[in-house]
């Protein structure tokens, strides 16, 4: 029973680690580039950058105090129980997205484009789990593609023939093979030798808090889409 507790210990640690770094890892990165820009604007004087150091900033910390209460919700697996909602406009949040992983897509050389057929399309969702679940997901894109001579990936929103509004996340990556795509959802499921096989399951967990659901589509060689359906 000791060594049973001591497992699951050590993989909720594992959980809450893999969930923090992959947040962290953008926060950090952005905080280097507005680091290196307020550097350079000192030594030339020039104020004309200080707005995007602005929005950088207020992205750090946006994103942190919303990693905080996500670390603050998963201290236990069943809290994720009642989402906070509010209505956003689904291309404020895509560019918060945008501007926190755009420092480490333009490291590795990857394009994203943002596409909304509807611009002020409105969505009620809680931000703060909505935002982990699509970090998880473009974090699992930029690994999917950056081996890629032309890695794209594609974030997109509407709404379907059933009136039920959708977010996708899709790359032109490795894809994923047939008898993975059955497990990748189920906990602890993992094809990485460091992965803690949490997020994908994570992220089920958030859409079913949200009474929906999420799907994917995958062709080896082709690449893969993700779709959270409200």
């Amino acid at each position: 029973m000791d060594e049973t507790e001591s497992k699951a210990w050590r993989k909720l640690l594992s959980v809450m680690t893999h969930e923090i770094m992959n947040s962290v890892a953008p926060i950090s990165s952005l905080a280097g580039t507005l680091k290196r820009t307020l550097e350079k604007n000192l030594e030339e004087n020039n104020n004309n950058d200080f707005e995007d150091l602005h929005l950088g900033i207020e992205t750090i910390k946006r994103r942190s105090e919303g990693l905080m209460k996500f670390a603050e919700t998963y201290r236990s697996l069943n809290k994720i129980s009642q989402p906070e909602l509010k209505t956003v406009f689904a291309r404020d949040l895509f560019e918060n997205i945008f501007r926190l992983m755009q420092p480490t897509l333009d490291q590795k050389n990857i394009e994203m484009d943002i596409v909304l057929k509807e611009p002020g399309m409105q969505m009620e969702l809680d931000v703060t789990l909505i935002e982990q679940v699509l970090i998880n997901l473009v974090v699992n894109a930029i690994e999917a593609v950056k081996d890629k001579e032309t890695g794209r990936i594609l974030i997109s929103a509407g709404t379907n023939e059933q009136h039920r509004k959708f977010i996708k996340v899709a790359d032109n990556g490795t894809g994923i093979e047939e008898d993975v795509l059955e497990k990748i959802f189920v906990p602890f499921f993992s094809t990485k030798k460091t992965g803690s096989g949490i997020g994908l399951s994570l992220c089920k967990q958030i859409m079913m808090v949200h009474k929906g659901n999420i799907h994917v589509q995958s062709k080896i060689d082709e690449g893969t889409v993700f779709t959270l359906q409200f």
